[in-house]
């Protein structure tokens, strides 16, 4: 299974939550207070510590749960390059406000003591509701008499996550999967909510321009280097070619849920012989010198028009 391009090209909210993520746990660990780490009865309704109260809910109490969360937190970056940075924030946002919210009131009704685990459960539970209903299955095996997907990786991950420390852990990953079924029904109309353009535009220039612009160049060299490789291939073809098998339905629906137009993503599988990795990154390509090319095209209007003005000018 195919999560597209490695690495955070576009997913820069994901990159910032999993960087939040492990500083937080290895300071936490560093200062040896990772078992203070976690929520109680106590700590939301009798003596609430905001500090503790944002650590719990971004940083793991050990490295197992760092680990496997950390993995889950990258590969959902999968629904940030579906949907859009903004609207990503929004489910972000929802889903660790929904969950936080569940956990307390779980917390008040059951007037528990024990700790519930710390750690951004509820977001990683909540992407696994979109996980179930919108990627596809692209291959199944068979392992021990036991059908298997190569959806099922991330499915076990989840599993153990879920299993970490039992009632501690368990709770949170509920919370986390209905925050993430209120929003795949709509709830309150989240998903037509998105943050004003100033707001995300303030937060882009301090956060994610300068990282954006690394991964992208990185992309455009992997994006340019297979385009190269593929016009060898046609200038040079094997002798005794069999020609590739027509895509399979299931990547062309990776690529769209991704974003990606039917027929082009139909065109990169193709050219990239159903490899969807490849089949990403020329569309990353040829994607982004679309934008270069329409903005050297207003650009070059723009010039032209002041020129006419300048011109009309002088000979006024």
């Amino acid at each position: 299974m195919h999560a597209g391009p490695s690495g955070f090209h576009n997913a820069p909210v994901t990159r910032t939550l999993v960087i939040t993520s492990a500083i937080l746990t290895v300071a936490a660990g560093l200062r040896g207070r990772s078992h203070h780490l976690g929520l109680s009865y106590q700590d939301t309704l009798e003596n609430l510590n905001i500090w503790k109260f944002i650590q719990s809910v971004f940083a793991f109490s050990s490295s197992p749960e760092l680990i496997i969360g950390l993995y889950l937190l990258y590969y959902f970056r999968v629904f940030e390059r579906q949907i859009g940075s903004n609207k990503y924030s929004v489910f972000v946002l929802f889903s660790l406000i929904v969950s936080t919210a569940f956990e307390v009131l779980a917390l008040a009704l059951l007037k528990d003591s024990r700790t519930r685990v710390a750690g951004p459960y509820g977001l990683i539970f909540a992407s696994f509701i979109p996980f179930f209903f919108d990627i596809p299955v692209t291959s199944r095996f068979h392992m021990f008499g036991i059908n298997f997907s190569d959806k099922s990786a991330i499915y076990f991950a989840g599993f153990q996550l879920l299993l970490c420390a039992w009632r501690s852990s368990f709770m949170p990953g509920i919370c986390g999967a209905l925050a993430g079924f209120l929003f795949r029904i709509n709830a309150f109309g989240i998903r037509k909510l998105k943050f004003p353009k100033k707001i995300t535009s303030v937060i882009s220039r301090l956060f994610f321009s300068s990282a954006s612009s690394s991964h992208a160049s990185r992309a455009n060299i992997r994006g340019n280097a297979h385009v190269r490789y593929a016009g060898r291939q046609r200038n040079h073809p094997s002798v005794g070619h069999i020609p590739m098998p027509e895509p399979p339905e299931s990547s062309i629906a990776m690529l769209v849920s991704m974003g990606f137009n039917s027929s082009a993503a139909r065109q990169a599988l193709v050219q990239a012989r159903n490899d969807i990795n490849v089949a990403t990154n020329i569309l990353l390509e040829a994607q982004t010198q679309r934008k270069e090319t329409s903005r050297a095209t207003i650009k070059s209007g723009v010039r032209i028009q002041l020129a006419e003005i300048a011109t009309s000018l002088m000979i006024d």
